[in-house]
């Protein structure tokens, strides 16, 4: 078996030390410019890999991100984190780095986890999914100065502070956009399906709609009149859009929190023989492509690589909160609305032409 290359061998092919060869690795920017070409051009030459172990030794460094594999989904929506990982995976691994799976049972757990890692040199930074609100996680982090982004904003706590940087989508603006595509259709009436909480995603979500049916001339008692709010499934949505198909509510249209109540609304008002009812679900999930649900997109890549670039930069080393630009500490993505057949009037066969809605939306 072919023995594998060493520095010394890089060392050697670049006219060098051993010491430079590992300043280009480890520090490059102290080196001149053709003295680092040069190594560079003896270490593709050679294929030469450093031996991750010895160098997480030496500089306690090791070039992983640690995630928590969160078993807890909600309903359809629920495999957006899946997703998610899987985009933060190849970003990372074109940048060289690497991801590090584990669980734990609850937020106290997962601090315990994050001990363990810290102290093991097994990570350089992780990444918290999942926020709520004033999140004990967080906290944390910022007093043992451990690397992390977000994804999700710190619910109750300051969204400008650079030491606690975060990743969203502006659940804001998608529900925006789901209300005046449906405006711009001609409906006026539009519903809005949400969550019970009055905080956080739920909350920023119905604003956004509550936002654009204001702007439209709907508000009021009358935008009040339009917004019911349950917990997260199919059963929970069929239920309460049956019960108000039966009280023959003025309702012409649907915005809804998630793709798993969009669904549960879409089956009830088919079956109670309504085919061109639209509703429009949020995630753009498997389920909604296969059904033809419109849906809002989140743009798991873009909030992938913001993740990456905020704790990382241009870079594959984590960036010090004291030399970061506390500009770039936060991320806030605009998600897309994907137009399908549950949110257009015409028949099937007539959807192949562009939407009237504008440059954010997408035609499936």
């Amino acid at each position: 078996m072919a023995q594998l290359p060493t520095v010394s061998d890089v060392a050697r092919l670049a006219g060098v030390s051993r010491q430079t060869v590992s300043n280009v690795l480890n520090s490059p920017a102290i080196v001149l410019p053709d003295t680092r070409g040069r190594v560079e051009a003896a270490i593709d030459e050679l294929g030469y890999r450093p031996h991750a172990s010895a160098r997480r030794l030496r500089t306690r460094t090791s070039s992983t991100i640690g995630i928590r594999l969160d078993p807890e989904t909600n309903g359809i929506s629920g495999t957006v984190l899946d997703r998610y990982l899987h985009a933060l995976t190849e970003k990372a691994a074109e940048r060289g780095l690497r991801m590090m799976l584990f669980t734990a049972r609850d937020h106290h757990d997962e601090v315990d986890q994050f001990r363990a890692l810290r102290d093991g040199a097994d990570v350089d930074a992780v990444i918290l999914t999942a926020t709520s609100f004033r999140d004990d996680r967080i906290d944390w982090l910022v007093e043992h100065d451990m690397p992390f982004v977000t994804f999700g904003r710190p619910w109750g706590s300051d969204f400008n502070d650079p030491t606690v940087p975060w990743v969203d989508v502006d659940g804001f603006a998608g529900t925006g956009q789901a209300t005046r595509h449906l405006l711009g259709r001609g409906h006026r009436r539009i519903g809005y399906l949400g969550w019970p909480d009055d905080w956080g995603i739920g909350k920023e979500r119905r604003d956004g709609w509550a936002t654009a049916m204001a702007e439209a001339g709907v508000a009021g008692d009358e935008l009040a009149d339009l917004s019911w709010r349950t917990d997260d499934g199919v059963p929970n949505a069929r239920q309460i859009i049956e019960r108000l198909l039966v009280d023959e509510a003025d309702v012409e249209a649907l915005v809804c929190v998630s793709d798993s109540l969009a669904l549960g609304a879409m089956m009830a008002v088919r079956e109670a023989g309504h085919p061109h009812f639209p509703v429009i679900g949020f995630d753009n999930s498997a389920v909604a492509r296969a059904v033809g649900l419109s849906s809002v997109d989140q743009r798991l890549d873009q909030v992938a690589a913001a993740s990456l670039q905020i704790l990382f930069g241009d870079g594959s080393r984590v960036v010090p909160v004291d030399e970061a630009d506390a500009a770039t500490r936060h991320s806030l993505i605009e998600p897309r609305l994907v137009v399908r057949r549950s949110s257009h009037l015409a028949p099937v066969e007539e959807e192949a032409g562009s939407t009237r809605t504008g440059d954010h939306n997408r035609k499936e």
